[in-house]
């Protein structure tokens, strides 16, 4: 019986398995890289270890510190929970040598399927249907342009190892193909240390389908029903359901069946999932995930189940009972992936400061998250900050569920996609069932990434945020002696400036006999405190949380979240900047310079590429030009705003 399991990775995955292991009476050891140190998930443990280093290459991917750390710890298994080591069969291998339990699959199902050209290989002996498709190793340029005329445009570059949208680009033209493949080979190489790449046969716009495995040591192998998980931003999935709105009862089972088969082709062992596209009745075979999925709550909110139990109850010899095998489904789940980054800029990942973060309790809410209030996005990791899932009894019940709890949640901290999920989540054509890959391309991110706040409830929000500042904790107001905004000439209104957006609020208001605004004489005061003010149209109350931090002030309103900033008194005066000055969009890390100074550029070249929380982001020039100045070499470690590249 296992009695100690470590979790080979980090955050919300961490947090998740340590529930279970606590559940079930089994220690925990937590493995953590510098920038985690502090981390929740690592306080979470019974015990941790340091492995040193920030990057997933200097800590996290050291198979040698996290055998180290289970000899040292006394842990007598492995959960590599998802990404990192969890589907590199040579840790899983390294692990069981070592006389430890590998909580997953066996090495050999692991290597089956983890490259993703020898899986197709496998489940077409099987019998399950692929798409066309051609390795790119050890081909030049010329050969790799044949290639693509014999698969036909658009096709897709995609990495062998690995997933999560990492090391994958669409192709529309021959004269995209070899940048692709360029940049497809880097960010596999960066992300899974392997950069064997291959194109295949791209279909526009279909269902993205994956059906949930999972099998036992004694030949079973049960399918748990599907996800539909085809809302996605660059290739990766932010939504995701249960079931799907695009299959039948017979589409289904063919889809169930096909998954099951391609299992039984590698003998397959505890939690996988087999990804499927599906356009117009048809399915092809895209991969399969030799490990637990990101989007596994869905599944245990339609079934009941424990995947994480069933993960440990396998490893320890079990055998798969009927609640797998004849599994029953009720209700609808979704699970949406909330993102610290801007949908408005193409989805750039932030970092930063998380300040608050509260969820309220719901019967048939479910937040799985790394984070807590004053924890950090870490521009080392991804930058997702909590998956959150929701239940009901029908599709339309867990939609409405899931929209109002991201909309009264206290989120504060970076930009990230929330506005985008709600819009999302009430949005006709995603309520009808109207959902396929393109869905992102034919509903600009930038308008549904918008805030919801309108207007006027900005402005009600500023106000708010201005009385809470010149207000004490306790309700009172200040004395005028004592408050920061004190006027010796009482008519005068009591000013402040935010700016929201690129929006600026001038806010007005005067205590008094009566309470005066510059938001309207309509609008009257019925409490305050430096953390909560109750404003008064009319009869209507609205009620407002106030979180001042520095110069930003998040308010929670009855209209949702507004995040203001306090324009300064005396701003400090700012150096000038070259002209055509190109700046770094996020933290990141110089991995290619393809510019020299002098150098003559077009517009849309691409002048510098940029890795930040494990993706790709290629600086372009913004019009045709000189370089006059490149500021940065590779390997470079850069900041948000930092100056890289000088274009006259």
């Amino acid at each position: 019986m296992i009695r100690k399991v470590l979790v080979a990775n980090r955050g919300e995955i961490a947090r998740r398995i340590f529930r279970t292991c606590r559940s079930m009476g089994i220690g925990t050891v937590a493995v953590f890289s510098e920038a985690d140190a502090d981390a929740p998930f690592v306080s979470e443990a019974y015990e941790g270890f340091a492995l040193g280093g920030n990057t997933p290459a200097e800590s996290y991917l050291r198979i040698d510190r996290v055998l180290e750390a289970a000899s040292i710890t006394g842990a007598d298994a492995v959960h590599p929970g998802y990404g990192f080591l969890s589907e590199n069969a040579d840790f899983a291998q390294a692990v069981i040598d070592a006389g430890l339990t590998w909580i997953g699959p066996s090495p050999d199902s692991i290597r089956a399927m983890g490259s993703k050209l020898e899986a197709k290989r496998t489940v077409e002996a099987a019998g399950v249907p692929t798409l066309s498709s051609i390795d790119l190793s050890g081909l030049d340029e010329d050969q790799i342009d044949r290639a693509g005329d014999k698969i036909g445009y658009p096709l897709l570059v995609k990495a062998s190892a690995g997933g999560g949208g990492k090391g994958m680009r669409i192709v529309r033209s021959e004269s995209e193909l070899a940048e692709a493949v360029a940049g497809a080979q880097r960010e596999a190489v960066s992300a899974f240390g392997d950069g064997t790449v291959f194109i295949e046969r791209y279909l526009d716009n279909p269902r993205h389908i994956e059906i949930q495995v999972f099998g036992d040591n004694h030949g079973n192998v049960a399918a748990l029903f599907e996800r539909e998980c085809s809302i996605q931003r660059r290739h990766q999935k932010i939504l995701e359901e249960s079931p799907s709105t695009a299959l039948d009862e017979t589409a289904r089972q063919k889809m169930s069946d096909a998954a099951i088969a391609a299992a039984n082709a590698v003998n397959y062992q505890s939690a996988g999932t087999v990804e499927f596209v599906y356009d117009r009745g048809d399915f092809y075979f895209l991969e399969m995930n030799t490990r637990l999925q990101v989007e596994h709550p869905v599944t245990e909110e339609i079934t009941g189940l424990d995947l994480v139990r069933w993960q440990i109850k396998v490893a320890n010899g079990d055998v798969l009972t009927d609640e797998l095998l004849e599994p029953v489904r009720l209700g609808h789940a979704i699970e949406v992936r909330l993102y610290a980054e801007d949908p408005i800029h193409d989805f750039l990942p932030v970092s930063g400061r998380i300040d608050r973060f509260e969820f309220d309790e719901v019967i048939g809410l479910r937040v799985d998250t790394g984070v807590e209030s004053g924890a950090e996005i870490s521009s080392y990791y991804d930058p997702m900050i909590a998956k959150v899932i929701a239940w009901g009894e029908t599709r339309e019940e867990a939609a409405a569920l899931l929209a109002r709890s991201l909309q009264t949640a206290r989120i504060h901290g970076p930009v990230n996609n929330r506005d985008l999920l709600i819009r999302l989540l009430g949005h006709p054509d995603f309520l009808a069932g109207d959902t396929d890959t393109g869905f992102l391309e034919r509903h600009s991110p930038a308008d549904l990434g918008a805030s919801l706040s309108s207007s006027e409830e900005r402005s009600l929000a500023a106000l708010a945020a201005a009385v809470a500042a010149s207000s004490s904790a306790d309700g009172k107001r200040l004395l005028p002696g004592l408050s920061p905004g004190w006027r010796n000439n009482p008519s005068q209104l009591q000013e402040t400036t935010f700016s929201v957006g690129g929006e600026v609020l001038q806010i007005g208001f005067r205590f008094g006999d009566e309470f005066t605004s510059s938001v309207g004489n309509g609008i009257q005061l019925h409490s305050a405190s430096s953390t909560r003010v109750g404003l008064l149209e009319g009869d209507h109350l609205l009620w407002f949380s106030v979180n001042a931090v520095g110069s930003t002030v998040h308010v929670d309103g009855p209209g949702g979240y507004v995040r203001l900033v306090k324009a300064d008194r005396f701003p400090a005066a700012t150096l000038e900047e070259d002209a055509g000055s190109l700046h770094a969009p996020m933290p990141g890390k110089v991995i290619k310079v393809n510019v020299v100074d002098g150098e003559s550029i077009d517009e849309g070249q691409v002048l510098l590429v940029l890795e930040a929380m494990k993706m790709e982001h290629s600086l372009r020039a913004p019009h045709s030009g000189t370089v006059r100045e490149v500021r940065v070499t590779p390997g470079d470690q850069v900041a948000a705003g930092e100056v890289l590249v000088v274009v006259d």
